[in-house]
């Protein structure tokens, strides 16, 4: 026994050359080399979601783990993991010689491998490893292999480690990756998971508990095998009674405790949240994992992500994002065929104030659950995206204002037009169809003149084709672009065809608050913004994306559309929409071809909000529909998104100041329409294929 001892101890120790290919030189060498994550292991952690206010959204993780210093852990907890797992550990060195003659001596008598000899440093090393290998299958494998090569690279590292770190260092950080079953990594993670408290506040039964976890977290999980769990427990108790760490009196004491269970299930992910806050919980995910001010590549950014151990402090306003999903929620059923979406944006500075859907956040589809983020665009969680409609003719308004027409420019506005010859950045589209394509207004009787004013309350078709045409298709692309529609919202480019005016390119609600935000904040342009700011759980700060904002019409501008977009609230199609109090608002009605998706997108100057009311995938027609309880033979703009968005901003702005709008004097026509000739002024969109609504 003795010489088959000393061969081995010196294989061990003492690597040479052979089948493994070690040598002296190498060896020493490599024990200069020890990398920086075995003294100092970057653990991956549980990363907490905050509202403005401070309010916890979620916590998501890919292990949950909370980090502690020495004196942040319990003494008991300290005690009893090294009297369980390696008692003589503060007396012997990477490798405890006497432990492995032991575990020979046991093993030989019984004829099998149950006794090891691993050190408490030697079983750290290989937790590294494994953490190392994250979600790598093959890798973690790799890194438990049991074979004498894994081992003598671990007790090479172990020897170094040891001359390095101190004794208590090294205990620390094993405290911190080791695995207690039941997604808990650490031990605070375990504290909590199995005693809702946090670890310096553990008694020594329920420390005990924790420790003897360890060697089996599923033979010895409390919640499914509780006899085996206290057995454990117990001997743990014995072991700290035996090392003299606890007298004979806390012995007795902690083994005639019961359990003590007080279980929380992981709470983890986006799933979680609360108060509808679960998809903008989702879209800060997808925001981090995409802006390049969090890693250069998709791969840095995804570690970074997954790294966890982050506070990320959100710009969601808890008080707004009760007002929009209670809006969404109180209009429209979670079972009822189509859903409901709304984004508010704070004007000026970008900032995401409430992200709101009918359908709840989950993968159960027979409670209508999903995890497609209906106001986003898909790069970022979402779908497709809806026909804007109507709401996209303020684009057109602005670049044919920023180009020069004045905003009492008349055009001829004919009841039924053939879409005309039109200029784009490349060159000119042409009706060449067979027959030509016509775009109608709603109505046999609706024709002009009109002006801007009038045109815009009544969401006449032939008038904004007709300004598209003076101005180009390249005009409107270009402000398009400048307003933050840099592409539909599949990812596809904007295609510049005539009904582009007539809100024929799929958008999401994001995009388009972010444009009314635009019009409220005087022609300034910010960047959407999700994040205020990001520390990690040691209280460094990491850099945040800068908001982005940038002058793209003139104040002028900014007046006209606010002059025009209020007589939609006054006197247009959205005249039924006013606010509490008389407050001063902006808005504009659409829906699109089919009564496939119906819009309202309005703003005060704090506040800019999106509605869009349609069936998820886009294929639910609103007609002979019933939504809440009420029936309706069609829905448009004004009476199924508009008194959401009413409801919404009602309450979202109870107790804020009334705030005016900077206007335009924009004088009536000499020569009004006959008002015979005006039409159905209700939001009621073209039902051509071409294109648009109201």
């Amino acid at each position: 026994m003795s010489v088959v001892s000393g061969v081995l101890l010196a294989g061990l120790v003492l690597p040479v050359a052979g089948g493994i290919g070690l040598t002296a030189k190498s060896t020493a060498e490599d024990f200069d080399d020890i990398p920086n994550d075995f003294k100092t292991p970057p653990l991956t952690q549980a990363t907490q979601i905050f509202d403005a206010k401070g309010g916890l959204i979620a916590k998501v993780y890919e292990r949950d783990r909370t980090v502690l210093t020495a004196d942040q852990m319990s003494p008991f907890m300290r005690h009893a993991q090294v009297d369980i797992e390696d008692a003589r550990f503060y007396e012997h060195g990477a490798v405890d010689l006497k432990g492995i003659l032991r575990a020979i001596s046991k093993n030989a008598e019984t004829g099998t491998t149950s006794q090891g000899a691993s050190t408490l440093t030697q079983q750290y090393v290989k937790n590294v490893n494994v953490e190392q290998a994250g979600d790598d299958k093959g890798a973690v494998l790799e890194a438990q292999r049991k074979t004498l090569g894994r081992k003598i690279q671990e007790l090479k590292v172990a020897i170094k480690l040891e001359e390095d770190l101190p004794k208590d260092q090294i205990l620390t950080n094993y405290l911190n990756i080791t695995y207690y079953g039941n997604g808990a990594y650490g031990v605070e993670a375990a504290s909590q998971r199995y005693f809702s408290k946090s670890n310096k506040d553990l008694t020594i039964a329920e420390a005990a508990l924790l420790a003897g976890l360890v060697q089996n977290p599923y033979q010895y999980n409390p919640k499914q095998f509780p006899q085996d769990a206290q057995a454990r427990r117990d001997v743990v108790i014995g072991k700290m009674l035996e090392n003299k760490h606890i007298t004979a009196e806390q012995a007795a004491e902690a083994k005639a405790a019961p359990l003590g269970l007080n279980y929380k299930d992981p709470q983890n992910g986006c799933i979680t949240a609360q108060a509808g806050m679960g998809f903008f919980c989702d879209y800060v995910r997808h925001v981090v994992k995409q802006d390049p001010a969090f890693g250069k590549t998709a791969e840095d950014r995804k570690k970074f992500w997954n790294q966890g151990g982050l506070n990320i402090h959100t710009t969601l306003d808890p008080d707004k994002q009760a007002a929009a999903q209670n809006a969404v929620s109180g209009n429209v059923k979670v079972t009822d065929s189509v859903s409901a979406a709304a984004t508010m944006i704070e004007p000026g500075s970008g900032k995401i104030l409430a992200m709101a859907q009918t359908r709840p956040y989950g993968l159960d589809t027979n409670k209508n659950q999903t995890v497609v983020n209906l106001n986003v665009d898909q790069v970022m969680g979402g779908g497709n995206g809806f026909q804007p409609g109507s709401t996209f003719k303020p684009i057109v308004a602005a670049a044919a204002l920023e180009a020069g027409i004045p905003a009492t420019q008349e055009y001829s506005s004919p009841n039924k037009l053939e879409y005309p010859t039109m200029k784009t950045c490349e060159g000119t589209w042409k009706n060449d169809g067979r027959p030509k394509t016509v775009v109608p207004n709603e109505s046999a009787g609706e024709k002009g003149p009109y002006q801007l004013k009038m045109a815009m309350a009544l969401s006449v078709n032939t008038y904004f084709v007709q300004m598209e045409q003076e101005v180009g298709l390249c005009a409107v692309k270009q402000m398009a672009n400048k307003l933050g529609i840099t592409s539909k919202a599949s990812g596809k480019p904007l295609e510049e065809v005539p009904a582009m005016a007539l809100g024929v390119e799929e958008m999401s609600p994001l995009t388009m608050a972010n444009v009314y935000a635009t019009f409220a904040a005087q022609g300034t342009h910010c960047a959407p913004v999700a994040i205020d700011k990001i520390t990690t759980v040691d209280g460094k700060d990491v850099p945040v994306p800068a908001g982005r904002c940038e002058k793209v019409f003139s104040d002028q501008t900014a007046r006209a559309l606010n002059t025009v977009l209020n007589g939609v609230t006054e006197s247009g199609t959205g005249k039924d929409l006013g606010l509490d109090g008389n407050r001063q608002i902006a808005g504009k009605t659409g829906t699109s071809d089919r009564k496939r998706a119906a819009w309202f997108n309005g703003y005060t100057p704090q506040l800019a909000t999106a509605v869009w009311l349609g069936g998820p995938a886009g294929g639910v027609e609103m007609r002979n529909i019933t939504i809440n309880g009420k029936y309706h033979t069609e829905v448009f703009g004004a009476d199924g998104p508009g008194p959401i968005w009413r409801d919404a901003m009602n309450q979202a702005l109870r107790g804020a100041p009334k705030q005016s709008l900077p206007m335009a004097d924009i004088p009536d026509p000499v020569t009004k329409p006959d008002p015979a000739n005006t039409g159905n002024t209700t939001d009621a969109p073209a039902t051509t294929p071409t294109g648009q609504q109201r």
